[in-house]
């Protein structure tokens, strides 16, 4: 939100001669009118999504007319939207709200809004009494009749609440929302009894209803009458056999038994439909998919089952998507890079795929295919910023530096030059590639960019300081960026790592030695650079045995390290 200097100095003015909140007991009238039209200036920056010109505004009409229940009810739903509400702020707002309820409880939308308010903030009586007042001024009105049901409940009183969803029901007749209501009401009083007896009128009125069929399954399952329960379920698919929900019902109910025979079943029934939808199969699979996978199940089923989808629907793009995802997981890169190629087929301009795909390749270690699938992306998708700034740190990871460059640049020249931080990113991730490249002087400038757009940027300052420290340059102010991305950024074990590295170029290794440790204790999953340091700092500190110890689990990781070999082998 952009405000001019004279809009902030007017308000700081004014709030330092006007007490917000300052009753008194005869407001002038000029005070009044000026309020109200602030008030209604107010509006153009609630509508604008400015929240906080639209609540100061608010605050200073306030001080001028506290006498005003409008614009106290707004101040005070403005103050509950913050965020970090605390509860002292919390009951400002209602106390606020409250001015204005008492003085029109008639307005139906400020009413409301106070009664979800009420309850937001555990004011469940004044809810009550809020919604209690307004629903019988307008008796025919059903959210109201609803909303004073739910405040029933919400107080305890679910017999009470029962009730009016008998009114509700008297009014406008029989719903599966009421029903379900009155028998979560009817539970919360330990009457399964009558629980039981209103579903089954429920389900009297149309017995072929699935979603009848479904709720009152479900009810049995709650009340341990598993017979029943699955009797529900087969009325269910019977009067829709192409309803998907159906069978993942049944089959969900089957797993929680601990039946895998029948589980399986019924998910293979619905899956085998031909008639069944593509949106419920690719549920009925997800759910299948997700509960074999976390119970570490045998995945042959899927892969049949898979299989059995994608011949059924070969031109779904989501189907494909999804054995990709899970042929990822399974960690074979290349079947699942045949997946996404054919939804690729399908949709040549779908970006997210092409981003998956050169990603999945990466994985592999298949770096032409990667860099294919990057140029492909952009051809099918010139104008995407997304596509420029996932690609580029890509090919630069690749080593394709030149690439990398050329797409930074034309990934700046297409972002907001108001954007300053993806701006600053940008520049970093172009620093890392000249440096790279070996171009020392553009890779400093390119950060000295990334810091005057971004001072704040901590990955800036952690690569621009490591480099420094690389061509044993400017030391102090290496020193100073890595203790800020460190101080910003407390548990990142790679900026703890070029910290440590700094003090070893500095030739203080007791601290060196300190925050190597601390940056093997939080990486979970340790580089072969950190052992590798870890071993140069203990061999600066003479532990020459520890020493190599961290070489070798470097060289473990980058097996073609011929400079980690070279300082075992120097050390025998």
């Amino acid at each position: 939100m952009k405000r001019t200097c004279i809009f902030t100095f007017i308000l700081a003015f004014l709030a330092a001669h006007l007490a917000w909140g300052s009753g008194k007991k005869e407001i002038p009238v000029q005070d009044k009118t000026k309020a109200q039209y602030i008030f209604f200036e107010a509006q153009k920056y609630k509508y604008a999504d400015e929240n906080d010109a639209y609540f100061d505004l608010l605050k200073y009409a306030y001080s001028l007319d506290t006498t005003n229940t409008s614009i106290a009810f707004h101040l005070g739903a403005s103050m509950l939207s913050m965020e970090n509400l605390t509860r002292t702020r919390s009951e400002q707002a209602i106390a606020l709200m409250k001015k204005h309820f008492n003085e029109s409880p008639d307005d139906y939308y400020e009413t409301t809004y106070y009664c979800d308010a009420c309850m937001m903030t555990g004011h469940r009586e004044e809810a009550l009494r809020a919604i209690e007042l307004l629903s019988r001024r307008n008796p025919n009105k059903i959210e109201l009749q609803v909303r004073l049901a739910h405040a029933q409940a919400q107080n305890g009183d679910f017999t009470g609440s029962n009730a009016t969803y008998d009114s509700i029901v008297a009014l406008h007749g029989p719903s599966l929302q009421v029903t379900t209501r009155k028998v979560s009401n009817y539970l919360a009083l330990n009457d399964s009894a009558s629980a039981l007896s209103e579903m089954r009128a429920l389900l009297a009125t149309a017995p072929q209803n699935v979603m009848y069929c479904l709720t009152m399954s479900t009810l049995m399952q709650q009340l341990e009458m598993p017979d029943s329960a699955l009797h529900y379920l087969d009325c269910a698919q019977q009067a829709e056999p192409d309803n998907g929900y159906t069978y993942l019902a049944k089959a969900r109910f089957y797993h929680q038994r601990g039946d895998s025979a029948a589980y399986d079943s019924q998910v293979r029934l619905a899956l085998m439909n031909e008639n069944l939808d593509v949106d419920s199969k690719m549920d009925v699979l997800l759910d299948y998919t997700r509960t074999l996978m976390s119970a570490g199940d045998s995945t042959a089923r899927i892969d049949t089952l898979m299989n059995v989808l994608v011949a059924q629907h070969p031109h779904e793009p989501e189907i494909h998507n999804l054995y990709s995802d899970y042929l990822v997981a399974r960690k074979d890169f290349k079947a699942a890079a045949e997946q996404l190629g054919y939804v690729l087929d399908i949709e040549p301009t779908d970006a997210q795929a092409w981003r998956r795909l050169m990603l999945i390749n990466m994985m592999d270690d298949n770096t032409p295919a990667a860099l294919a699938a990057a140029e492909k992306a952009l051809e099918y998708n010139p104008d995407s910023m997304d596509l420029y700034r996932y690609i580029a740190p890509a090919y630069f990871q690749m080593k394709q530096y030149d690439k990398a460059l050329d797409t930074y640049r034309i990934a700046i020249e297409k972002t907001d030059s108001l954007d300053v931080e993806t701006l600053s990113d940008l520049y970093c991730g172009m620093g890392d590639a000249y440096f790279e490249k070996g171009d020392t002087a553009t890779a400093f400038a390119s950060y000295e960019k990334s810091l005057q757009l971004n001072p704040f940027n901590s990955g800036t300052m952690n690569n621009y300081a490591y480099f420094l420290s690389l061509t044993d340059k400017e030391l102090d102010k290496a020193e100073r960026m890595a203790a800020t991305a460190v101080k910003m950024n407390p548990e990142n074990g790679t900026f703890i790592d070029t910290y440590a590295w700094v003090f070893y170029k500095k030739k203080d290794y007791p601290m060196a030695l300190l925050y190597i440790k601390s940056a093997i204790e939080h990486s979970d999953e340790p580089s072969a650079d950190l052992y590798d340091h870890y071993g140069d700092i203990l061999e600066a500190t003479g532990e020459h045995e520890q020493a190599v110890e961290q070489w070798k689990k470097a060289l473990a990781l980058d097996s073609d390290n011929d400079e980690i070999k070279r300082k075992i082998n120097s050390t025998k």
